[in-house]
């Protein structure tokens, strides 16, 4: 039947969705370039990892203004910095951001006591902050520089809402920068002061710049995981959200002029960005691929301070290191919430996780909210699903009769459709009707899918019993069988495939759905549950009324 073939067309482009999920993973994970075997740390390559000093507005720099062999990347001199939200560790070699740790968010739940480590400089996936001042005309530290810490360890005591980190570098010449990192309670904005006191008989002048290094991701959530993006993304005037894959940045080298804006380095449910201090700051955006396995992607300011003798000057920024929350993100920086990435169906994904943290302010509990708005959406939706039912019904009661039409016409496919179009209309069935409602639907459970997906707030997010992490599989697979049992009684509500091939199809349809949801994040699988449950107990109703033969649609 038609509305047969046209419901195993949608299974079709849903299990396509799902092999381009694990196709993406895969392509992720072999378009990336090896880790080098060199070191475990990172190591500055001759050019790159320093912005181009001839890039300044400004007369063309001295051979010496950017380095240009390798230094150290890391010294024994580290700052150890604890806050409510972070475990970090600043470097005294360019006083680099090099390792963050978030504490509110464990590394697992078998771990609650191991902050989840965001950016680190040692293993195989490295991830950093550097920062560093550019001058044409005098020394100005890089991020290759040596400065001095004040002391070793800084904490935020018991009271205190704001704790300031500062390293110093001094040059001969009379130059003093003094680089301050600010920490404040429950906020996982960094601040960072680049000040410059010019102690020498001349001008100087320059800029800043901030960059973020990483290498790409080696691990893989398996054949059938889902693939979020890992990679650079910028945010401009012109384009509100663009990606920058480390496939893009090993190709081309990025150099675009911006005003306002930020860059930022994404992975799934966290990010680090840098942002600058004023939207109304012009920087020149770069990428560079360093020793083929590191990108970097940072920010070159394009308005030079000049600081006279015996003057001051300071050069401000922001560094968000964290989890992803869309309310926090959007009072940064213009579309910086857009990291969050919902994907084509941003503009139905962001209502519905609006109501999805609605029912959790209500009930508490992420996995009750999963349900309420399944419950919402099945209840939206219930004209179009009672048009549906209604239409695979009454295929159903006539299922019989058309069995006898093709028994009767045997291979004479012509007669067989003429008198089929001709009991449809006598019965007042129309064959579409069963789908097409059903198609309408499919981009709002997408939009519903990736949602649920890309939230961090259901990261270790218990719901009952053996779910206590509905952002990973269901540990038992309680939920993806329960999903696959639903899916073979709904099989069994509908009209059956008078065609052995198509009949064969549809009896497989629950065990490959089965397979895939496996290993898809409990959360998900949640509501494909819920759903269905609530789908069954609509079809049974209508199924029911028609064959006692009450064929009006039930009232809303």
């Amino acid at each position: 039947m038609e509305n047969q073939r046209l419901f195993l067309v949608i299974a079709l482009v849903f299990v396509l969705f799902l092999i381009w999920q694990a196709w993406m993973q895969e392509q992720a994970a072999r378009t990336a370039p090896p880790p080098t075997a060199v070191s475990t740390q990172a190591q500055p390559g001759q050019d790159g990892t320093v912005p181009d000093s001839a890039a300044l507005p400004a007369p063309p720099a001295p051979a010496g203004a950017a380095p240009a062999q390798a230094a150290a990347p890391s010294s024994a001199k580290r700052v150890r910095v604890v806050t409510d939200v972070f475990e970090a560790e600043i470097d005294a070699i360019g006083g680099d951001l090099r390792r963050v740790g978030l504490r509110t968010y464990p590394e697992s739940l078998e771990r609650k006591d191991q902050p989840f480590v965001l950016m680190k400089d040692s293993g195989p996936e490295l991830f950093f902050a550097q920062t560093g001042l550019l001058s044409s005309t005098s020394p100005a530290p890089n991020h290759l520089a040596e400065f001095t810490p004040l002391a070793s360890e800084y904490r935020l005591p018991e009271g205190q809402d704001v704790l300031q980190v500062p390293l110093v570098w001094r040059d001969p010449s009379g130059i003093t920068v003094t680089k301050t990192y600010t920490f404040r309670r429950g906020s996982f904005l960094v601040e960072l002061s680049q000040k410059v006191e010019n102690g020498s008989s001349s001008e100087w002048r320059g800029v800043q710049y901030r960059q973020l290094q990483r290498t790409p991701p080696v691990k893989s959530s398996g054949a059938f995981g889902v693939y979020t993006y890992t990679g650079g993304v910028i945010s401009t005037q012109e384009k509100n959200y663009q990606k920058v894959s480390f496939d893009e940045m090993a190709k081309k080298d990025l150099a675009l002029t911006v005003t306002g804006g930020w860059v930022a380095m994404i992975q799934h449910y966290f990010v680090g960005a840098w942002v600058p201090a004023s939207q109304e700051e012009s920087n020149q955006f770069y990428t560079k691929a360093v020793d083929g396995n590191r990108y970097v992607l940072g920010m070159l300011g394009q308005q030079p301070q000049t600081v006279a003798p015996g003057a001051s000057a300071e050069f401000k920024s922001q560094l968000y290191v964290g989890p992803k929350i869309q309310d926090t993100l959007e009072k940064i920086a213009p579309h910086l919430e857009l990291t969050v990435d919902y994907g084509w169906l941003t503009i139905l994904a962001q209502p519905l996780f609006w109501l999805l943290k609605f029912f959790h302010g209500l009930v508490g509990n992420w996995g009750w909210a999963i349900i309420f708005l399944t419950v919402l959406i099945k209840a939206v939706f219930f004209k179009l699903s009672e048009t549906s039912y209604r239409s695979m019904a009454k295929m159903r009661k006539f299922t019989p009769q058309i069995q006898r039409l093709r028994e009767r016409y045997g291979d004479d496919r012509q007669k067989l459709n003429q008198a089929m179009m001709e009991l449809y209309r006598k019965e007042k069935v129309n064959p579409l009707g069963g789908c097409l409602p059903i198609l309408v639907q499919i981009p709002v459970f997408i939009a519903l899918y990736w949602m649920l997906l890309e939230s961090v707030e259901l990261r270790q997010a218990p719901w009952l019993g053996w779910i206590q992490d509905l952002s990973q599989q269901d540990p038992y697979y309680i939920l993806p069988l329960i999903m696959g049992a639903s899916m073979f009684i709904q099989q069994k509500l509908n009209p059956p495939p008078p065609d052995p091939v198509q009949a064969k199809v549809m009896a497989f349809m629950p065990l490959l759905f089965t397979v895939f949801f496996l290993w898809f994040p409990a959360g998900l699988v949640l509501y494909w549950v819920v759903n269905n449950l609530l789908s069954i107990a609509q079809q049974w109703v209508i199924t029911r009324r028609i064959e006692a033969g009450e064929d009006k649609p039930a009232k809303a």
